[in-house]
């Protein structure tokens, strides 16, 4: 009786064993699938990323950049009288923030002041017409056949360009 029972318990003990082998087979495999799909995705997007790095060197490629300035750009050839002396530049403009400021914008603001020197292309701002200039301005404007392409009597001419910046 003994023997019958210690029979049932090795089968038992068997057949468990085999469900436990069949599990680890059945995840194993279903281990190797993802595997597989994973390898494949890195194999596509290392695709992806080798087009995209030709599609890069293509477009940084310096032939194509000179003839899309030329065709959209229009540059003009950089003149010898566009260069000048260091010593004839202007000075270094103030530094108007402090370097330890909490608020640098508000402290721009608070100090504020009208530039002296001209720089570059931006001329002096002229003080703002007063009502009855703007109204004469409006009245020149609106006499001139092209509807204001002629010059209103209170805009100031600007200052002559120096040649350093002129295209």
């Amino acid at each position: 009786m003994i023997l019958r029972i210690l029979n049932f318990v090795v089968i038992g003990a068997l057949i468990f064993a085999a469900a436990y082998v069949y599990r680890i087979k059945f995840d194993s495999t279903l281990q190797a699938e993802r595997l597989a799909r994973i390898r494949s995705e890195v194999r596509r997007e290392r695709d992806a990323i080798a087009a995209l790095r030709a599609e890069w060197g293509e477009l940084e490629n310096p032939t194509r950049i000179e003839a899309l300035t030329k065709r959209y750009l229009h540059l003009k050839p950089v003149a010898p009288t566009q260069f000048d002396k260091f010593n004839a530049l202007p000075e270094r403009p103030p530094q108007l923030v402090s370097p330890d400021s909490a608020d640098p914008i508000g402290e721009v603001i608070e100090n504020f002041e009208e530039p002296t020197s001209v720089t570059g292309s931006i001329w002096p701002s002229s003080p703002a017409p007063s009502p009855t200039q703007r109204a004469a301005g409006d009245r020149s404007r609106a006499a001139t056949p092209a509807g204001g392409a002629g010059v209103a009597p209170d805009v100031v001419a600007p200052a002559p360009k120096s040649g350093r910046l002129d295209r």
